[in-house]
């Protein structure tokens, strides 16, 4: 049966090692609806940070988040983000993978940090409100990443 299989080609890995594989996925990842929900709430010792460049910022950023370009990183932290703190870090999107060279930069100074995969465009797409020049804003959520008026329960 597995001959004719995409998907069991390969077989699946050992329940001990899924369970490896996917906790370390969690210990270096959190989503944008997961980052909402702990700003919604004021979480203590969580910074948020984007790691884009000045124009990105001031097209739109996470309400509350912390503008650190990854070049700035090794020697603005310190001043920036509190030595206690979390930090979770982000950039465009999926196809961007600036969030996760912010991340080692975090690392290196032996700093507590994930990643928040989707990044701005997840942010944005699932309905969150972005921090322009006009102000808050915030687009419908796109129903192929969040369902309408609600979370996805995940």
């Amino acid at each position: 049966m597995s001959a004719m299989s995409n998907v069991l080609r390969i077989p699946a890995a050992r329940p001990a090692d899924a369970l490896a594989h996917f906790a370390a996925r969690l210990a270096f990842e959190a989503d944008a609806s997961d980052v909402h929900a702990d700003l919604e709430k004021g979480v203590p010792g969580l910074v948020v940070v984007d790691s884009r460049s000045l124009p990105a910022w001031r097209q739109g950023h996470i309400p509350g988040a912390v503008h650190l370009p990854t070049a700035q990183i090794a020697g603005r932290a310190s001043e920036l983000i509190p030595a206690d703190a979390t930090v979770v870090t982000y950039c465009w999107g999926p196809g961007c993978n600036g969030a996760t060279r912010a991340a080692l930069e975090f690392a290196r100074l032996g700093r507590p940090v994930k990643e928040m995969i989707g990044g701005y465009e997840y942010w944005v797409r699932e309905g969150f409100p972005v921090r322009t020049r006009a102000g808050l804003v915030r687009r419908p959520a796109d129903d192929l990443t969040a369902p309408a008026g609600a979370s996805c329960g995940c």
